[in-house]
């Protein structure tokens, strides 16, 4: 396997300080991995926006380079520029711009409704300073009208000035390489990265699976279920299967892969290690 695969991978911002102290031994961890960049995930609304900034600060004091999330809804122009100033003044020069989801008991959308908005908003306050990633879902959003709707405004983003994308996770290979020519039809060519999710818990999977509209193939949810409550065999199992997909997706040439660490080290390392991606 290749070792030329760029990787980055994406925590969420702690909660509380044991949470915090757990992180930075995580990321100590996984920076062995040398990923070109660590993502922090932003609280819609900028619910999780002080614990968001305070570990970008740190990833980029540990000499790496960080990507903070920043969503849209929920927040007003002057906030986001406000949020735009604070991070260029700390070096940071990438950002993965969302839409985000509206916070329970929120009324106000937004002056910005959709985050082909504010990619436009933040290429016109800072030029080209930021790397802008955006968020695209081969099996499609699970708010989209259609298939082709859900295209189009994955097109807005990109024709708004984003440098590339971050896939939700999946485990079809067949819907990222359609998703894929869907978008070279359209004259998008910015580089898809698939997001790949380590499996750990298929229970809690399943959940998250079913909210956010990522599909468990059928054979996959079966084997899963048979292995009833032996965690060894799941993680086994997760392992052997994600590891396939990702093998699968560097040979049909993805640009990179993005890890979603859920703020562990393990999957993750095992993930990279089998693929030898570690060095």
């Amino acid at each position: 396997m290749s070792t030329k695969t760029p990787i980055s991978i994406e925590f969420f911002p702690p909660q509380t300080t044991e949470g915090a102290d757990k992180l930075k031994v995580v990321r100590s961890k996984l920076a062995v991995l040398k990923p070109e960049f660590f993502s922090v995930t932003f609280g819609a609304g900028g619910s999780t926006q002080e614990r968001t900034f305070e570990a970008v600060s740190e990833i980029q004091h540990e000499g790496h380079q960080a990507a903070p999330h920043l969503s849209c809804i929920g927040s007003t122009r002057a906030h986001i520029r406000e949020i735009l100033q604070r991070y260029q003044s700390s070096g940071i020069r990438r950002i993965v711009a969302l839409r985000g989801d509206l916070p329970s008991g929120v009324g106000f959308a937004g002056e910005l409704r959709f985050a082909n908005e504010l990619v436009e908003f933040i290429r016109a306050e800072t030029g080209d300073h930021f790397h802008i990633e955006v968020a695209a879902y081969p099996e499609y959003h699970p708010q989209a009208r259609s298939p082709r709707d859900d295209l189009l405004a994955f097109k807005r983003k990109v024709d708004a000035g984003a440098d590339s994308a971050i896939t939700q996770y999946f485990y079809n290979l067949d819907a990222y390489l359609h998703f894929r020519d869907e978008c070279t039809a359209l004259g998008i060519t910015v580089p898809i990265v698939p997001g790949i999710m380590p499996i750990v818990s298929f229970s809690k999977l399943a959940r998250f699976s079913d909210a956010c509209g990522a599909e468990i193939p059928r054979w996959m949810r079966r084997k899963f279920e048979a292995f009833g409550d032996d965690s060894d065999a799941i993680k086994a199992f997760g392992l052997d299967v994600v590891s396939e997909l990702c093998e699968r997706l560097i040979a049909e040439g993805a640009p990179g892969l993005h890890f979603y660490s859920m703020n562990q080290t393990g999957p993750t390392l095992a993930l990279c290690q089998r693929l030898g991606l570690a060095a």
